[in-house]
């Protein structure tokens, strides 16, 4: 089993739990209260800094219930947080843009996170034509 160190910013939201058997996906939570006009940008404090595991990343994404719920898009759609942001001060946060005017409360669930093995070194070897089947281009599915 893999630990993950983490610092919490506030006693407002729940302590994060991951459900074995449930979803690999964890939730986070708004540390604060937002309020949001139509059009406006904001970085929505998720109240944790963690130290993930030597050789892993997490991925942050929206809970499928967040648009819905609160008219917010991530503005990154993929939030991706590398293990050396790991500091005292280094609290996560979501980029989001609001679509229509929305309030998010303290310790609402807005997105989620998993972590995943950092990519393994790789290299590119150029080629002049590939052998592989020729599916018609992007979003095709090969077939007319």
């Amino acid at each position: 089993m893999e630990k993950i160190i983490i610092k919490y910013f506030t006693d407002k939201i729940e302590k994060l739990e991951y459900i074995d058997g449930k979803s690999d996906w964890i939730d986070l939570r708004a540390a604060s209260d937002y309020d949001l006009k139509a059009g406006e940008f904001c970085l929505i404090s998720l109240g944790v800094a963690m130290k993930l595991p030597a050789g892993y990343e997490a991925h942050i994404v929206p809970r499928s219930s967040t648009f819905k719920n609160f008219g917010i898009i991530q503005t990154n759609h993929c939030g991706i947080i590398d293990s050396t942001y790991c500091g005292d001060n280094d609290e996560w946060k979501m980029p989001v843009y609001a679509i229509r005017d929305t309030h998010i409360s303290v310790n609402d669930r807005i997105c989620q996170f998993r972590i995943f093995k950092n990519q393994p070194p790789i290299e590119f070897e150029e080629v002049d034509k590939l052998t592989g089947p020729d599916r018609g281009g992007f979003g095709s599915t090969g077939v007319s």
